[in-house]
C-alpha cells in the first residue's frame, strides 16, 4: 500500500476518488463499533472512518488496536462528510476506509498536542523533541523558518550576492564571548575554535575580490542562555565591497520587506525610521527601543543639582518616566514596580502621583516649587492624571532602570498592538566605551569598525576617544535587536591603531589577527555589512517569546541537550588520543 496523497490536500472535489494516506494517528474514537482515526502528517489532518458493517473483522480489529502516534497507511474512498468540520482544511471530507497497514506501533506518548501544540512543560518537550516537532505549532514554525531562509537566498542572489561557506574550525579570536574550543589530535596542546561569527572570513572574502557575499551562518558563543540567546545560533551574514551605510540600509529593508511578505504575508512599510544612539538612550533608556508606544524618559538633572532632596542633589543624573492615566495605582502595584527596579540594579525607585495639575504623594513633599513646576512641564502629562517614576543614579543605571520599568508598564497596561511591527535603525554609536573597573577602553560593538569620517583624525591621534562615533548600526523591531553591522576598517595601520587604543600589545594582535592585517597590506577594498539574527527574526514572525520554539533541536536553558544527553563524558582512549587530562573540581 503506497500513499497517493498527503493528509492536508484532499477536498470535496476529490469525492469518489480511491486514495491512500500515511501518517500518525492524531486521535482515535470508537462510536458503537464505528471507528474513526484522525491521521496526521506535517501537511494536515484527515479523518478516516472504518465501518464494521462493510469491512472484514481483520481490518476492524487492526483499526481498533490503533492509538495515538501509531504510524499507519490507510486506503479508501473520499466521501463528503454529513457535518463538515470548519476547523480543518480537510473538514468537508473523510475517507471511507477499505484497508489499513500499521507501519509501526507507539508506546503511550509523554504528552499530547490535540489543540495544535504540546500540553507539556518545556523540559519534557525538549527531551522528546522528535515528538514535539510533530505538533502543528512547531511544524508551522519550521515551515516559516524555511520560507524566510529561501526568501533571503533568492533575494540576495537576485541582487548579485553569492553564498560562500566559511570554516567551522577556526582560530580563537576575541569577539565578546567565550569560544568553544576543539582540541587537535595532530597538534597536541593546540585548539581550534568554533566561530562566534564569520567576521574575519567575510572581510577576507572582500579582500579576495568576491564583492558581494552572504551565508546562512552557524555561530557559537559560550555564554548563558536566554529566551533570545542560544550557545549555537544562526545569522544571515552579509558583506559587500565599495558600499555605504545607506546602501546597506536600503538592501536590508528590501530583504526584510520581501521575506516578511513571502514567509508570513505581512507587508512592511519602508524605509524604516532612523534614530541616533544617544537619542534612543535619552528618550527610552535602551539602544533597542520599542516604538509601538510612547512613555519617553525625561532628564531633570539640570534643575536638581542643588535640590533640597539629597537623593537628587547627590546623584550624577536624575531622570523620570511619566506614565499617563494611572494615578489610581495602589501602593501594592507601585511596590511591584519598585521591586522590578531593584531587580534591574536600582537601590530604590522614587515616585509621585500627578492629580489635578499637582504632584501628590511619594517624594512630592521633598521637592521645591520650582522643581515641581519644571517636572510637571517636562512630563507633558495632559490629563491631570498620571504617575511619575524617578531614577537618580549614574546615567547608565538610571537609563537601565527606567528603560526596564517602561517595558514592564507597557506590558501591564497593554500599550501596544502585538500585531504591529515597528522597525528602527539605531545609528551613530560611540566607537569606544571606557571600562571604569578595568581602567581601559573597549570597543562598543567590535574592533573592526570605521569611525565616521569627521572623527577619523581624532582616532589616528588617539584624542577625544569618548566622542568618536562609529559607522555602526543596529536594526531593532518591537524592542528586539534583529541585526547589527558596520562599515569596516580596511587599512592595516588604522586597524593596528584601534588594537593599540584597546591596550592590545603588538605581539598579541599579530598572533590573533595577523592573517587579516597581512591581507589588508595587499590591497583591501572599502567594505561593510550586516548580520540579521535568523532565530530572533523567525521568532518575531511566529510570535514566539523564545527562539527555542523556532529551532528544530535547541539547547535547554542550562545549555544541555536533554534529548541526546549532551554534553557527556568520553572514553579515556579518546582523551589519550588528544593528550588531554580532566582536571578534578
Amino acid at each position: 500500500m503506497k500513499r497517493t496523497n498527503n493528509c492536508g490536500e484532499l477536498r470535496k472535489e476529490d469525492s469518489g476518488k480511491k486514495v491512500a494516506i500515511s501518517g500518525w494517528v492524531h486521535k482515535y474514537r470508537n462510536l458503537g463499533g464505528l471507528i474513526f482515526l484522525d491521521v496526521r502528517d506535517r501537511h494536515g489532518i484527515t479523518q478516516v472512518v472504518f465501518d464494521p458493517k462493510v469491512l472484514p473483522d481483520e481490518i476492524i480489529s487492526k483499526a481498533g488496536s490503533c492509538r495515538n502516534e501509531f504510524v499507519v497507511t490507510v486506503s479508501g474512498t473520499v466521501q463528503i462528510k454529513p457535518e463538515p468540520n470548519k476547523n480543518l482544511a480537510t473538514g468537508e471530507i473523510e475517507i471511507n476506509a477499505d484497508g489499513i497497514v500499521i507501519e509501526n506501533a507507539s508506546v503511550t506518548p509523554p504528552f499530547n498536542f490535540l489543540n495544535g501544540k504540546s500540553d507539556a512543560k518545556e523540559e519534557s518537550r525538549l527531551q522528546y523533541r522528535f515528538i514535539d516537532l510533530r505538533s502543528e505549532k512547531m511544524t508551522n514554525n519550521l515551515l516559516i523558518r524555511h520560507k524566510v531562509t529561501m526568501a533571503v537566498r533568492n533575494y540576495l542572489s537576485d541582487k548579485g550576492f553569492i553564498e560562500i561557506e566559511t570554516p567551522t574550525f577556526s582560530k580563537s579570536t576575541p569577539e565578546g564571548a567565550r569560544d568553544y574550543l576543539v582540541p587537535s589530535r595532530l597538534y597536541p596542546g593546540m585548539f581550534y575554535a568554533l566561530p562566534q561569527s564569520p567576521q574575519i572570513y567575510k572581510q577576507l572574502l572582500m579582500v579576495a575580490g568576491q564583492d558581494k557575499y552572504f551565508q546562512i551562518a552557524r555561530c557559537y558563543r559560550d555564554e548563558d542562555s536566554r529566551k533570545d540567546r542560544q550557545p549555537e545560533f544562526t545569522q544571515i551574514d552579509i558583506e559587500q565591497s565599495f558600499v555605504s551605510q545607506d546602501e546597506i540600509f536600503e538592501l536590508t529593508e528590501g530583504m526584510f520587506r520581501d521575506l516578511f511578505e513571502k514567509a508570513a504575508g505581512i507587508k512592511l512599510k519602508t524605509p524604516f525610521e532612523r534614530m541616533p544612539y544617544q537619542k534612543a538612550m535619552d528618550d527610552y533608556g535602551v539602544d533597542k527601543p520599542d516604538l509601538r508606544y510612547g512613555l519617553k524618559l525625561k532628564n531633570v538633572t539640570d534643575i536638581t543639582r542643588n535640590s533640597g532632596f539629597k537623593v537628587f542633589s547627590d546623584a550624577p543624573c536624575v531622570k523620570f518616566l511619566p506614565v499617563p492615566g494611572i494615578s489610581e495605582y495602589s501602593r501594592k502595584q507601585i511596590s511591584a514596580i519598585e521591586d522590578h527596579a531593584k531587580h534591574l540594579g536600582a537601590k530604590g525607585l522614587a515616585f509621585a502621583k500627578y492629580i489635578d495639575g499637582k504632584l501628590d504623594g511619594g517624594i512630592s513633599k521633598f521637592l521645591s516649587e520650582k522643581e515641581t513646576s519644571e517636572i510637571i512641564s517636562r512630563s507633558e502629562l495632559k490629563e491631570n492624571n498620571g504617575l511619575i517614576f524617578f531614577g537618580a543614579d549614574k546615567e547608565d543605571m538610571a537609563n537601565k532602570v527606567l528603560g526596564g520599568v517602561r517595558i514592564k508598564l507597557a506590558e501591564e497596561l497593554n500599550l501596544y498592538d502585538p500585531e504591529e511591527f515597528r522597525f528602527c535603525w539605531i545609528t551613530d554609536f560611540p566607537l569606544f566605551s571606557y571600562n571604569e573597573e578595568e581602567q581601559r577602553w573597549e570597543a562598543m560593538h567590535h574592533m573592526f569598525t570605521m569611525p565616521k569620517p569627521e572623527f577619523l583624525q581624532d582616532m589616528i591621534d588617539g584624542k577625544n576617544l569618548e566622542k568618536i562615533l562609529g559607522q555602526l548600526y543596529d536594526l531593532v523591531a518591537n524592542g528586539v535587536e534583529l541585526a547589527s553591522g558596520s562599515i569596516r576598517i580596511h587599512n592595516s595601520e588604522l586597524q593596528e591603531k584601534v588594537f593599540s587604543i584597546l591596550g592590545m600589545p603588538k605581539e598579541e594582535y599579530e598572533t590573533k589577527f595577523g592573517a587579516m592585517l597581512n591581507a589588508f597590506r595587499f590591497g583591501a577594498p572599502p567594505h561593510g555589512g550586516i548580520a540579521p539574527g535568523l532565530d530572533r527574526l523567525v521568532a518575531m514572525i511566529c510570535k514566539e517569546d523564545s527562539i527555542r520554539d523556532v529551532i528544530a533541536f535547541p539547547k535547554a536553558k542550562n545549555q544541555n541537550c536533554m534529548m541526546m544527553n549532551a554534553p557527556s563524558e568520553v572514553s579515556q582512549d579518546q582523551l589519550d588520543e588528544l593528550f588531554l587530562e580532566i582536571k578534578k573540581h
